[in-house]
């Protein structure tokens, strides 16, 4: 972490960066956008692909009962990090174990899985706000950048890390068991396997993404970045990285911005904000594309 904030320092020292990218807590926000933005871009596509829009906003909204729940065990108000990752990935992986042997249409059991635990999450945080400042349940809900932490940093590294390496030993199988999962079981992939992996990959990380764009918000930035890049993508190789050029855009100017007071907003909201401006450029080069 502190090769990543040299290097940032140096570039603000250069001239590249503010002058208020002298203190760490700006870094650190700066670091965070440069992770997370294509990590979520990355993941995007076969989001989209596998239709699991619905589900990725079912585990953000489980983030709250999860922070909840680890403030009741004891651990510390602003990092209730194992609680958090324990909760939403025993959620996901239940989500799609149920789903993968009822015949329930997947939007219904999402929904239901959703509806719990806004409802869990709710119960949960009306306790839990007696006992804690209520601006740190505000920054679980829609995300404040400005307190990401070493941990976080660290732990989205390692989350970059491990899709990198599995992306690049396993992207083309993984693809062909979300596009054609007959012909990659003919193949001999483990196509249940692959659904498993990518699903917890999503909730993994759903969840280091909520301090930066909050519970309710985190689930549109897998979303909305990969369909603007599905609307002017040609192929497949633009489709990926368009997502991923879409997603780190939108992190980086949704905290630059409210930084430098153009938008006196949640770092979240800013960057969900500028990902649908996205998706509205990218309909209007669709539209000029036609008329050409």
């Amino acid at each position: 972490m502190d090769s990543l904030r040299e290097l940032v320092l140096s570039l603000q020292q250069a001239g590249y960066l503010p002058e208020m990218f002298q203190y760490a807590f700006l870094t650190n926000a700066l670091v965070a956008a440069c992770i997370i933005g294509p990590l979520l871009g990355a993941l995007g596509p076969l989001v989209v692909v596998k239709r699991l829009a619905f589900f990725s906003e079912a585990v953000g909204h489980g983030a709250l009962t999860g922070v909840a729940l680890g403030i009741l065990l004891g651990e510390p108000a602003t990092q209730p990090l194992a609680a958090l990752f324990a909760f939403c990935v025993i959620f996901a992986l239940l989500l799609h174990w149920i789903k993968s042997r009822t015949q329930i249409p997947y939007d219904a059991l999402v929904g239901v899985f959703l509806s719990f635990a806004i409802a869990l999450g709710a119960a949960l945080l009306l306790y839990v706000a007696k006992k804690v400042n209520v601006h740190i349940l505000e920054n679980v809900l829609f995300g404040s950048i400005l307190t990401v932490r070493d941990t976080d940093l660290l732990v989205m590294l390692m989350l970059a890390v491990v899709c990198v390496v599995l992306m690049l030993y396993s992207s083309n199988r993984a693809l062909i068991s979300s596009l054609a999962p007959d012909l990659a079981r003919v193949r001999g992939i483990n196509v249940r396997l692959y659904d498993y992996v990518f699903v917890l990959l999503i909730a993994l990380v759903t969840v280091a993404s909520v301090k930066i764009i909050g519970a309710i918000l985190v689930g549109a930035l897998l979303l909305i970045p990969a369909t603007a890049a599905r609307l002017i993508s040609r192929s497949g190789r633009e489709f990926f990285w368009y997502s991923i050029l879409f997603a780190t855009v939108s992190c980086l100017l949704g905290i630059l911005l409210p930084m430098a007071g153009a938008l006196p907003i949640p770092s979240g909201a800013a960057i969900v904000l500028i990902a649908s401006l996205s998706f509205l450029f990218a309909l209007l080069v669709r539209r000029w594309r036609s008329l050409a």
